[in-house]
């Protein structure tokens, strides 16, 4: 079952569960997803790996406009953000822990033949493409700076 497929059926069950913040959410990612089926350009079809980068904007949307909300003193904006993004995070893949990373980028420097922070770019361009939807991109930036110093 596509990830569309899946977030069609479980904004049915949040609808029968009564789940606001649930429905919210996915509903939210299921605008997304038409909008990218339907964008220009496109072969009117969602594929998995196009979901997973609306999925993982979205988190980031949410997790950013909660920091906001912070600095706002709106504590009640603030949870419903958190919340909506943890929803959507249960259709990401397993984020890979700090040690995995580390390992992940020695590989991939190895790889590359990197040894300065002149190469950094080619490490993340790599490390982008292999680790997409399992990390961080802040954080694959900072380990490999470290890593290449």
């Amino acid at each position: 079952m596509s990830l569309f497929d899946t977030i069609s059926e479980d904004i049915k069950k949040a609808m029968l569960a009564k789940d606001r913040t649930a429905l919210d959410a996915l509903r939210g990612v299921k605008k997304e997803f038409l909008e990218a089926k339907t964008a220009k350009g496109g072969d009117g079809e969602l594929h998995d790996d196009q979901a997973l980068k609306i999925l993982q904007k979205m988190v980031k949307q949410r997790k950013e406009a909660a920091d906001m909300y912070q600095a706002a003193n709106r504590q009640d904006l603030v949870d419903n953000e958190l919340a909506q993004a943890a929803i959507i995070e249960r259709y990401l893949p397993k984020m890979l822990s700090e040690d995995e990373l580390r390992l992940a980028l020695q590989n991939i420097i190895a790889q590359t033949g990197a040894s300065s922070p002149k190469d950094m770019g080619r490490v993340m361009g790599e490390a982008t493409k292999q680790l997409a939807g399992r990390a961080d991109g802040k954080q694959i930036a900072t380990l490999v700076k470290q890593m290449l110093q």
